[in-house]
């Protein structure tokens, strides 16, 4: 894997100039094209380069154990001991910036929650989530917007559709899918009791038109009169859109604009999502175990994490973590877990290069 370096570093010099010609620079998309392969490039130069001088000083401490002088063969054991596993350090980061990405890492992306076992307590919990990951990705500038929306009468969700728009959206979100269970006390219990909910996520790349082939005579679509909690009329004209996908049964539902056209389209957003992430699921087998969890009911006792409310602790039982702080982590300090999710799962990526090269 390490044997790419040397032509990954003669690319980089080359875009480099390449961003300084003028024909390049009036072409915005090649412009933006270089420039993005360019900044992904530029984190492995950068240690690679810094993995060669390491390289450098050990062959020369290593030239010093020959040195008839015992003190400076004793100093150039201590450099070399030092250098090597400084170097054992950079490999294993060029190694893990060589890794395969995962294609829609840096796509947008549609976070779904939806209120699973519980009633109303879970449609509440649903809501918290969704002002955690609000915070959270308002905190690292990532813009968001509501597609649909399924309010309660107590202001839970029973269902939100959210588009979130920022750089490594997915990256960052896509080991949030699964079933998310919360335990507190609920504000309706008056003896005190502890109840169990479930709320259920699902983390979707956004997709283009010219990547999911939908044709037209596949849908089915019905228009009515939008409501809100408690059956209120939210407006008086014919815009909630329900879009179904007769090959596959695939239903969405969109109410939360005013324009029919506008809710159209949203649905037509989500369809499109759900429809790509049955195609990878088909394509990859494993892919699709790791994502059956992502759009059931909330009625699975599998679950990924508990947000224990009486001890203020987060669990997430994937990795084992656990933390004190769930005040904070409800506000959007997710960095923790977010980085601790992608560390572990980039270790057992790892894990199988290394089996499948030993094989």
């Amino acid at each position: 894997m390490l044997d790419q370096l040397p032509a990954l570093e003669e690319r980089y010099l080359e875009l480099e100039q390449l961003l300084s010609d003028p024909a390049v620079v009036r072409n915005r998309d090649l412009y933006t094209k270089y420039g993005r392969e360019y900044a992904d490039l530029g984190k492995i130069v950068s240690v690679f380069r810094e993995y060669r001088q390491v390289e450098e000083g050990l062959t020369e401490s290593r030239a010093l154990l020959s040195d008839a002088d015992p003190e400076m063969k004793a100093l150039a054991r201590n450099e070399i001991d030092a250098l090597s596993s400084e170097m054992e350090q950079l490999e294993q980061e060029l190694t893990t910036l060589l890794m395969p990405k995962d294609p829609n890492d840096d796509r947008n992306v549609l976070l779904e929650i939806r209120a699973g076992t519980g009633g109303e307590e879970a449609a509440l919990f649903a809501g918290d989530l969704f002002r955690m990951y609000s915070r959270y990705a308002e905190s690292v500038g990532w813009k968001l917007e509501i597609l649909s929306e399924n309010l309660t009468d107590s202001g839970g969700f029973k269902e939100v559709i959210v588009l979130v728009r920022g750089q490594g959206a997915y990256r960052h979100l896509k080991y949030e899918s699964g079933t998310h269970r919360v335990q507190r006390v609920p504000t309706t219990e008056t003896q005190g009791r502890i109840h169990t909910s479930a709320v259920t996520v699902a983390v979707l790349p956004e997709v283009e038109d010219v990547e999911v082939h939908i044709d037209p005579g596949d849908l089915k679509f019905d228009v009515y009169r939008s409501s809100g909690p408690g059956g209120q009329s939210v407006n008086t004209t014919d815009s909630a859109v329900r879009v179904t996908h007769l090959p596959t049964g695939l239903v969405v539902i969109c109410q939360d604009q005013k324009s029919q056209h506008k809710n159209k389209a949203k649905a037509l957003t989500v369809l499109r999502a759900r429809l790509y992430d049955m195609e990878m699921r088909q394509q990859h087998d494993e892919i699709s175990e790791k994502r059956k969890s992502q759009v059931g009911s909330g009625d699975r006792s599998e679950r990924i994490r508990t947000y224990n409310f009486p001890q203020g602790r987060m669990t997430d039982h994937r990795i084992g973590l656990t933390l004190y702080k769930l005040d904070s982590i409800m506000q959007g300090d997710i960095k923790e877990i977010v980085d601790g999710l992608s560390t572990f799962y980039q270790a057992q990526a790892l894990k199988n290069a290394d089996s499948v090269k030993s094989d």
